[in-house]
């Protein structure tokens, strides 16, 4: 079997990513609404039905503006911290709410999904890993600095979604208030192109075979400039673009 990976939507505007082998999945956030969760995996192949479980990175809106319905309607448990769902102010039924911690493997089916903490302004944020057979992918976003903990979950990977948010001089000469561009360069706030760079050129594995450059400004930055800084890098791992407005395709990484 295979490991597949799509981002249905990555950005300000809504964040929800899916990983699975042919018979278990998982989701990463739900910010996205049940009706277009459920059409563009459709559009993609993918089967709901195959979701197990949603994980919830923190509860900034664009993460979890979905999962309420998404979890009712098809029965899938949702893992959150107490602290993020007493933030959340999400409505889920408590039959379907499951508790993780860092560092503290949970099984979803085949798949091995890992946490740990990472450096966002919410008020208990976690990026993960998920492991089938050996491969690891990583979903890293909402990432104001990176940490040890990053690093070395970044080395283990196979493949990866990882924040590119903003292009410095692009922030910097944009139109954002003072306070937006301070909240977002800051310790809590959002990773850099040439941050996410730095951490792709010194900390990658050498078996990388997949970055997807996730979470980006719809103006502080572009496609194009985050690919072509990447791929000047890349080394024989395929560099790719989350949108904000559709779909990624699947990609698959042998097992």
């Amino acid at each position: 079997m295979n490991l597949y990976l799509s981002s249905l939507n990555s950005g300000s505007n809504g964040n929800c990513y899916y990983i699975g082998n042919d018979h278990d999945a998982v989701l990463i956030d739900g910010g996205i609404s049940c009706h277009e969760t459920e059409r563009r995996m459709a559009r993609l192949g993918l089967s709901i039905s195959k979701v197990r479980a949603i994980f919830i990175s923190h509860e900034h809106t664009d993460h979890i503006r979905g999962v309420e319905v998404l979890s009712w309607k098809h029965r899938i448990p949702v893992y959150i911290t107490c602290l993020t769902q007493r933030n959340s102010r999400l409505s889920l039924d408590p039959q379907l709410v499951q508790t993780f911690a860092a560092h503290e493997p949970v099984q979803i089916g085949g798949l091995t999904v890992n946490s740990f903490p990472k450096r966002h302004d919410g008020i208990d944020p976690h990026s993960f890993t998920i492991t089938f057979n050996g491969i690891t992918a990583g979903v890293f976003t909402d990432i104001g600095t990176p940490c040890e903990q990053l690093i070395h979950h970044v080395s283990q990977c196979h493949a990866a979604f990882l924040e590119a948010n903003y292009d410095e001089t692009m922030l910097e000469e944009g139109n954002y208030p003072i306070y937006l561009k301070r909240r977002i360069r800051g310790d809590k706030g959002h990773l850099s192109n040439l941050q996410a760079l730095e951490i792709f050129k010194n900390h990658r594995s050498a078996f990388m075979k997949l970055l997807v450059l996730s979470h980006l400004s719809a103006q502080n930055n572009h496609p194009q400039v985050v690919h072509d800084l990447f791929a000047m890098h890349a080394n024989g791992t395929r560099i790719a673009i989350a949108s904000r407005y559709e779909e990624s395709e699947v990609f698959c990484i042998p097992v």
